[in-house]
Order: structure tokens, then C-alpha cells, then sequence
């Protein structure tokens, strides 16, 4: 009798270890790759485990950690978990809170700078700051963790917006643009025809684009994409605050050919059930670059796609750093 008490008290005990742990605050920390959490490894617990607990591909978390996805882990062992597009928003106002502990001599412009660059107005509206003072050791919110696994263990919060942004930036509002893309990709069962999107009843100064007729002349585009995050990133953060991006995905995708993009930034996809026009978030997980594409229609309908979620301009995919292979694991956010 007493040595099953032993081990009803051993069980009763690992539980409230592990329902005490994952009830810790998330605090946010910093290394050259990026923001990251602390996860300490618990017993029958591997990579993939921990991957779905903070809804982050396993691959990130290999890559970040630099060790190999198909070794086991060690119980006690400490993982960065990184903070990325896929599972980390600074838009959203709902899901686990994740902290920034403030130091000595720490400012908001320290934390913001810290975070991603974040507002100060959105740190004090998000931790209800009747001033710009801080203390040592105080837990700024900085961000929300999205993952439906760790919400089930650790108590969510929502957070109310008390202010909006004071100003916004002069690109907020872009009309929604008529893309013409020229898709050559496998010419024996072409692409769906690109949607050409209804324009917006704005009295804004309509632009004249003058585009190249498709008649064979001398090339000059180079299959070097422009740097930065694309056309779009201005667009998608107008768009997030009118209809929040709480779509994360992990998805399979392939690439399509088009001659836009390479010069002008202006990245593509093509996407079932989302509206056309959408503008969507994209990170490679292997690398954490980032890029903001259109979705120009679907693509179900094409045999070919099949196996696939999205497919990608070719350009979209070189910026992302990503070769032309046939699949590959993207992180979408919308």
C-alpha cells in the first residue's frame, strides 16, 4: 500500500510541475536570429512536441537551436523557442501574453527597440501606463503568443486598445490595383486567368501605368529580386487595422512563373478561399526572411497543384531565398 502511495504522490507531483511551469509568464528574450522564449524539456518530450505546444514548425526550432531535428532531447534541457510570424503577433490583441522584463536604466524606446521596433503608444496602451516611468524587474506586455495548444495550459488574455495609433503613414490606403501578371508556367495546362480586381470608388489621382506589350524584345529583368519586404508591406499593415491577421498557417507550396516582381517588389500567390486581393504574409522558416504578396485567385481547379496549398510567384520565392524545387514549408499570416 505504501508503495503505491509513492507513486500516486510521484504523478500528483510531475503534473503540478508541469501545470506550474507552463503557467510562467512567457518572457521575450534576444539573440542575433531573433526574439525567442525559454522552454525547459520535460520527461517523453521531443522537438515536435514543442513545436505544436507554441505553434512553430519543428524545423524553426531545430534551425534556431542549430541541432538536429531527428536526435532526441534531454530531460532539464533549455530550448529557444523563436517568435516568428507564424505563432508571434504584435497586431492581434488576443492569446498568451509574452513579456519584456525591464532592466536598469531601461526606457520605451530600449523595449521598443528591443520588440520589434513596436510603438510606444501600443506599450502604453497595451500595459496601461499612466506614465513613461518604469521600475526594475516591471513586465511590460510586448506581443501575444498564437497557439491553441499553450492556451489550454496557461491562461490567455485580451488586452483593451485604449487609443488608436496617433498617425498613420501616408501609404495607408492604397487602391486596389488592377494586376496584369503574365503567367508562364507549364504552357500545356496554363494557370487560372488572374482576376482583375473591381478598383475603389476613391477620388484619388488615377496612376497611367504603361505596360509593356507581350511581344519578344530584349529582355532586361535580372533574377535578382529588389531587398526589403515587397510593394505590399505597407498595404498589409492598413489592412490589419481594419480586420486584424489572427490567420496563421503552416502550408505546402510551389512556385509560379511571372515577370513581375524582380524590379518593382510586387509579390504573388495564388490561394483557394481567400478573397482576391488579400494581401498575405509569408516567412521561410529556414531563414525567417519575410514577404507580403497579393493573392491574385485559386487555384484548386489545376490538376497540377495538387498536394499543393499555395504556389508562389518566382520571384516572391527568390526573395525568400528559396531555389526552384518542387515543394517547400512556408508560414502563412493573414
Amino acid at each position: 500500500m505504501s508503495f503505491l502511495k509513492l507513486i500516486i504522490t510521484a504523478l500528483f507531483v510531475s503534473v503540478s510541475f508541469f501545470v506550474q511551469a507552463q503557467n510562467q509568464p512567457l518572457v521575450a528574450k534576444k539573440n542575433d536570429a531573433g526574439l525567442y522564449i525559454d522552454h525547459t524539456v520535460k520527461p517523453k518530450e521531443g522537438i515536435y512536441a514543442i513545436g505544436r505546444l507554441y505553434n512553430v514548425h519543428p524545423k524553426s526550432i531545430a534551425g534556431f537551436n542549430k541541432i538536429d531535428i531527428n536526435k532526441g532531447l534531454n530531460i532539464g534541457e533549455v530550448i529557444k523557442v523563436p517568435l516568428e510570424a507564424a505563432n508571434f503577433s504584435q497586431t492581434n490583441t488576443t492569446g498568451v501574453p509574452v513579456y519584456y522584463v525591464v532592466g536598469e536604466k531601461d526606457g520605451l524606446m530600449k523595449v521598443s527597440n528591443f520588440a520589434n521596433k513596436l510603438t510606444l503608444q501600443k506599450i502604453r496602451d497595451w500595459n496601461q501606463l499612466s506614465s513613461d516611468n518604469l521600475s526594475v524587474g516591471q513586465n511590460l506586455v510586448v506581443g501575444f503568443l498564437q497557439s491553441a495548444e499553450l492556451a489550454k495550459v496557461t491562461p490567455t488574455q485580451t488586452l483593451p486598445v485604449t487609443k488608436p495609433e496617433a498617425v498613420k503613414p501616408k501609404d495607408d490606403t492604397h487602391p486596389v490595383e488592377t494586376v496584369k501578371a503574365t503567367i508562364i508556367d507549364e504552357p500545356a495546362k496554363p494557370l487560372p486567368t488572374v482576376v482583375k480586381e473591381a478598383p475603389k470608388t476613391e477620388e484619388v489621382k488615377p496612376v497611367v501605368v504603361k505596360e509593356t506589350p507581350a511581344v519578344k524584345q530584349p529582355a532586361t529583368v535580372t533574377n535578382t529580386p529588389v531587398s526589403g519586404d515587397g510593394y505590399f508591406a505597407a498595404s498589409f499593415a492598413a489592412q490589419t487595422k481594419q480586420t486584424a491577421a489572427d490567420n496563421n498557417e503552416t502550408v505546402t507550396s510551389g512556385i509560379f512563373k511571372t515577370s513581375s516582381g524582380w524590379q518593382d517588389a510586387k509579390y504573388y500567390l495564388l490561394m483557394d478561399k481567400v478573397q482576391a486581393g488579400k494581401i498575405v504574409r509569408i516567412t521561410n522558416p529556414d531563414n525567417n526572411k519575410t514577404i507580403y504578396a497579393k493573392v491574385l485567385g485559386e487555384m484548386s481547379s489545376i490538376k497540377q497543384n495538387q498536394g499543393l496549398n499555395i504556389r508562389i510567384s518566382n520571384a516572391a520565392a527568390a526573395a525568400l531565398g528559396i531555389a526552384e524545387n518542387d515543394k517547400f514549408i512556408v508560414n502563412l499570416n493573414y
